[in-house]
């Protein structure tokens, strides 16, 4: 469960956004949050967390999780494949988590499909949570600034200190 009080707050500002329905609200518009910090600061950890958030609280709701790298890797294309398809099941996804974000290595092709994603989830206001490494300063150099600046307006931000958790030794 996510632990962080900008995250859990952002989940119960979801939870109370969200369209009435027979079993409990549905996900609705809202904001998305970006989770920003060093590698094994618990980044995705936070993240899967927001959604369980959402869970606990009654939100029903259809999501995806995938990392940039992945994203590219499924949208390529490829013969006997409907990249278009699988992209605007993602981009109309209620939720999406979008893992790494600017992890992937970047060309024109992966820079226009990012833009894409992020463009029409920022039109359509879905919330999503995006993770990345990437220092607030290094993201326009790596996304472009068309993506650095819906990001700016679309996200609240959250950033994750400390050291590489996976790299601590355990308690004994």
């Amino acid at each position: 469960m996510a632990d962080h009080s900008q995250i859990t707050a952002w989940a119960d500002q979801i939870a109370r956004a969200g369209r009435p329905g027979p079993t409990g609200p549905g996900i609705a518009e809202g904001p998305s949050l970006l989770i920003a910090g060093p590698t094994g600061t618990g980044k995705t950890h936070q993240a899967y967390g927001a959604v369980r958030a959402l869970l606990t609280r009654g939100v029903r709701l259809r999501w995806e999780a995938i990392t940039s790298a992945d994203l590219h890797a499924r949208l390529r294309p490829r013969a006997g494949r409907d990249g278009e398809r699988e992209f605007q099941t993602l981009a109309r996804c209620p939720l999406l988590l979008l893992d790494d974000l600017g992890a992937a290595k970047t060309s024109k092709w992966t820079e226009e499909l990012t833009y894409r994603l992020i463009n029409h989830r920022y039109e359509h206001m879905l919330p999503t949570l995006i993770t990345t490494n990437l220092p607030t300063a290094e993201l326009r150099t790596a996304l472009g600034d068309r993506v650095a600046s819906r990001l700016a307006e679309m996200t609240e931000r959250v950033i994750l200190t400390g050291s590489d958790r996976r790299r601590t030794a355990p308690a004994a």
